[in-house]
């Protein structure tokens, strides 16, 4: 999958957000896809600011100027070692916030804590320039 093929899923992802399909959970190995389809689908919802993995920090917010949603959380979790430290800054709001679209990378490292309409983004190298992306909803 192109780069541009990647701006494109992501762009028709963030048009399909609704308050019960506004969860993203993004899965596969370092480089292969995450932040750049991060930055493609907060981009779509508008955010102009520049957008970087969270590695870091784990939660960088978004003030979303749309009148179903007023938040985007884009999440990283590469740096966790337990749910408990995803829960002690407050996710469990989060996920109750309807107006706050959520977006998680290693987002498998806390999978027992999300909830069942979680959409699933997983990310694969098919060769050293071409990524796949595979979108699950349970």
């Amino acid at each position: 999958m192109s780069i541009s093929q990647t701006q494109q899923i992501a762009e028709k992802l963030a048009a399909s957000i609704t308050p019960d399909r506004r969860i993203f959970a993004l899965v596969g190995d370092l480089g292969a896809g995450k932040t750049t389809f991060s930055r493609f689908f907060l981009r779509a919802l508008g955010i102009t600011e520049s957008v970087t993995s969270p590695t870091f920090v784990i939660m960088k917010n978004y003030a979303l100027h749309n009148a179903q949603f007023t938040r985007a959380c884009h999440i990283d979790c590469y740096r966790l070692h337990t749910t408990d430290e995803l829960v002690s800054l407050g996710f469990k709001d989060l996920l109750e916030d309807k107006k706050t679209i959520v977006l998680i990378e290693w987002a498998d490292r806390v999978r027992s804590i999300l909830p069942k309409d979680t959409v699933w983004i997983d990310f694969n190298h098919e060769d050293v320039d071409t990524r796949g992306i595979t979108i699950r909803t349970t």
